[in-house]
């Protein structure tokens, strides 16, 4: 028989995980699948799980948390000679991945799209020895946001990144940057510097709507010199999905970017704490094998 693992974060969409668990063992098994369930304690173990899951040749892998749970079943499976099917249930604060791969965020509704998905290869990227499926940030705000803390994203929700991140808006702080590309290289001041993967990015869908999953590119913006007014009128310009107009705004589309600061800056990669400057981002194109759910208008048949 098919063997599906599926790994969990049990302190995750504040602590409902356990509400879910049943129904996704249920509908794994009802696939086909012998189901090995395994519980999350502490950091890295969504990737040591994954990996096994690699190594010992499993079919499917379903994953079930936050951006950051899923970012670390995504490293446990990048690079490896054998590569199960992946899918995720989402129960974070934000889920970016699974806005962009057209996943439910009603965790019962992405439970029962497991049974009628359909497989895509998609893109992550890759930083260090480290992954990404979402975005990389580094600069001020990027600092301020990697600090708030699980208790705060438990309680605050998206609240948390926004309160953290006006602090450093407020700033004076700007950071110079060396950024190398396909075209060139970019120097100068900057606020922060984002590298998107997808079009959905802390919550919003529309910071690079051009973007797919699967087009093998990473999708560059520059924030200048921008002060409190300029970021409110970059975040109407994000609303209509027109963020790379703004004066205040360098967009660029690349394969590879490496970044270089004066003095090491750590990045924030998908909601979490990341690598130090300087570094090499490149794209792994079409990587991962995704189940993807139908439209909903097939679900609901």
């Amino acid at each position: 028989m098919k063997k599906a693992m599926f790994i969990l974060n049990p302190s995750a969409g504040k602590e409902k995980a356990a509400d879910y668990r049943e129904n996704v063992e249920k509908t794994l098994k009802e696939m086909g699948y012998i189901v090995d369930t395994k519980e999350t304690e502490k950091q890295r173990d969504a990737t040591l799980f994954a990996r096994e899951a690699c190594e010992q040749k499993y079919d499917f892998v379903v994953a079930m948390g936050g951006d950051g749970t899923i970012n670390e079943v995504v490293s446990g499976l990048a690079e490896q000679s054998h590569q199960p099917l992946f899918s995720l249930i989402p129960l974070g604060t934000v889920n970016d991945f699974a806005r962009a791969l057209g996943i439910s965020l009603d965790p019962e509704e992405a439970i029962e799209a497991l049974k009628k998905g359909t497989e895509k290869a998609v893109d992550i990227a890759k930083v260090g020895d480290m992954y990404f499926m979402n975005i990389l940030a580094i600069g001020d705000i990027a600092e301020s946001t990697s600090s708030v803390s699980p208790e705060q994203k438990t309680r605050l929700g998206a609240l948390a990144y926004f309160i953290e991140g006006i602090k450093a808006i407020t700033s004076d702080e700007e950071t110079y940057f060396e950024v190398e590309h396909d075209h060139g290289v970019w120097k100068g001041d900057a606020k922060l510097v984002l590298v998107a993967l997808t079009n959905s990015v802390g919550g919003f869908e529309k910071l690079a709507p051009e973007a797919l999953t699967d087009d093998g590119l990473l999708h560059l913006y520059i924030i200048e010199h921008a002060k409190l007014a300029g970021f409110v009128r970059m975040a109407g310009a994000l609303w209509r999905g027109k963020l790379e107009e703004d004066p205040e705004v360098e967009a660029i589309h690349t394969t590879k970017v490496v970044i270089r600061t004066k003095e090491p800056l750590i990045c924030n990669i998908d909601g979490d704490e990341g690598c130090a400057t300087p570094f090499k981002i490149e794209v792994l194109p079409r990587h991962i094998r995704a189940l993807i759910p139908p439209d909903k208008e097939e679900l609901e048949e």
